[in-house]
């Protein structure tokens, strides 16, 4: 589980060491196909406003440490990105050797993932209570005496779809999504969850099922006309 540890301002300048930090946890949580990360990601992992003192003074903090070689710039996509150095990861290392390693604060992931945990806890019986609902309205078209026009039953079947998939959003984030470990980048694949039962299911159904998946941890669609 992710610490935090705020620092005393939002204006209050990190150390050296803590956007080394930063910039190593930053690459890491952006997965193995990136090998460097950009100003404002460095910036979430120190939680760091963008447009702060303090955002200013880590813009010349990473020119400083480029010109010691501790990092290396680039350009990616047109976007200035800074990845380690050899020597910078060295230093940290040596750091946390003799357990004196900057604290980083929660990192992004984690609350994310915290973020849709606890809103998934205080939303999954609302979500269930709305379904209820949408079933009971299509029980009660099935038995009406006169059938309802076809509008009726478009507009109860996006509302189904919608109300299943709130339901099914929630029900991954608050018992499917494991907490993240900062050692390892937190990132949906879409893939089975543990216990799931594929048997005699072919590629086709089982790319659909992962193709249903997408946005499931997106908690922002909870408030939007999905």
């Amino acid at each position: 589980m992710s610490k935090s540890k705020r620092r005393s301002s939002p204006d209050e300048a990190p150390s050296s060491e803590l956007v080394l930090a930063a910039v190593e946890r930053a690459i890491r949580h952006r997965g193995p196909q990136r090998a460097a990360a950009p100003l404002w990601t460095i910036l979430a992992h120190l939680a760091i406003p963008r447009r702060s003192a303090a955002a200013r003074a880590v813009q010349e903090q990473l020119q400083a440490l480029s010109a010691e070689g501790a990092l290396v710039p680039s350009r990616a996509h047109g976007v200035s990105v800074w990845a380690l150095g050899a020597g910078a990861a060295k230093r940290l290392r040596e750091r946390r050797g003799t357990g004196e390693a900057p604290a980083l604060p929660e990192s992004p992931q984690h609350a994310a993932w915290r973020a849709a945990h606890t809103a998934a806890g205080q939303e999954i019986e609302r979500f269930r209570g709305r379904l209820r609902a949408c079933l009971a309205e299509a029980r009660s078209l099935l038995g009406a005496s006169e059938p309802a026009d076809s509008d009726a039953w478009l507009e109860l079947g996006e509302r189904l779809q919608r109300d299943c998939w709130l339901l099914a959003s929630a029900t991954h984030c608050l018992h499917e999504w494991a907490e993240p470990d900062d050692a390892h980048a937190d990132i949906d694949t879409h893939d089975e969850p543990p216990g799931a039962r594929t048997v005699g299911l072919d590629a086709a159904t089982l790319h659909r099922r992962q193709t249903r998946r997408a946005g499931r941890r997106n908690i922002r669609l909870w408030r939007e006309g999905r």
